[in-house]
């Protein structure tokens, strides 16, 4: 697992590294998104979630859900667009779950993808993510996961 200044980034997952977001691919052809470790340090601790409903479709490079910390409101822009599966009702009840375990119990939604064969390639592999966060945090002024 890649750790960029003391922030783990599974090798697992493809990430969006611009917007801090990860997607994993299920065995049923959906797509499962949360926030990387990265985003909810940066964010401090979350306060709300609010993923928008199940049924609803979301737009590659929109908000499938909004996200609140005591110093920041903002989406979590999906790279992928589709249908929201699922979402993780756990995270909507305890925020803070997205700081403490952002990759197994914090994720955000799931969503059966529209255009995944397109967005998939424009991801970064966990396996060769540092370079790109090591540049990313450096261009944020983001010292690193405390």
């Amino acid at each position: 697992m890649p750790l960029v200044r003391g922030c783990n980034l599974p090798d697992d997952l493809l990430y969006d590294v611009e917007n801090h977001i990860w997607f994993l691919e299920l065995p049923d052809g959906s797509i499962r998104i949360g926030m990387t470790v990265v985003a909810t340090a940066m964010a401090g601790k979350l306060v709300a979630v609010t993923p928008k409903k199940a049924g609803r479709s979301v737009s590659a490079g929109k908000s499938c859900a909004t996200i609140e910390s005591g110093k920041w409101v903002g989406p979590a822009k999906s790279a992928v667009s589709g249908e929201i599966k699922e979402i993780n009702d756990a995270i909507v009840a305890k925020p803070d779950i997205g700081n403490d375990d952002p990759y197994v119990q914090g994720w955000l939604v799931v969503v059966t993808p529209d255009n995944w064969d397109e967005v998939k390639p424009t991801l970064v592999a966990g396996t060769d993510v540092a370079a790109p966060y090591e540049a990313k945090m450096a261009a944020d002024g983001f010292d690193g996961c405390a």
